[in-house]
């Protein structure tokens, strides 16, 4: 029962489970009560998004297509994960992936641009199961 790491937003996979969002922010214009239904996520957890200062230096990265801007938002968006706090939902979502469906994921567009990259290489790290 992997965890599938996915766009918010997109249309939800057969047996997705539950979806959980991580990021900063809800999404802009969507009343709370439609987030689910709508694809975006059924619980939030900001927790495992990078900070706002990590996440303006990945837009900025994103936009200039700077290789070496990234690579320091990946070392960066490591080390907040490294907090206690953060490793021990890591930890929670994957021991959860080796009972249940669920999904994880974020609004980029590409997702080798997205901390969701990063994200799905630390659940593996902490014993995640993950397509």
């Amino acid at each position: 029962m992997p965890i599938r790491i996915v766009r918010l937003g997109s249309a939800r996979e057969r047996n997705e489970g539950l979806r959980i969002g991580t990021v900063r922010r809800p999404p802009r214009g969507v009343p709370k009560a439609e987030f689910a239904s709508r694809d975006f996520y059924d619980a939030w957890l900001p927790e495992l998004a990078p900070s706002d200062a990590l996440v303006k230096r990945a837009l900025a990265a994103q936009r200039a297509g700077d290789d070496a801007a990234w690579r320091l938002f990946e070392k960066r968006y490591r080390t907040e994960l490294r907090r206690p706090e953060a490793a021990r939902l890591l930890d929670l979502l994957a021991a959860l992936s080796r009972q249940t469906n669920l999904s994880v994921g974020c609004y980029c567009e590409d997702e080798a641009r997205c901390h969701r990259s990063v994200l799905r290489e630390l659940l593996r790290d902490h014993g995640a199961e993950v397509v």
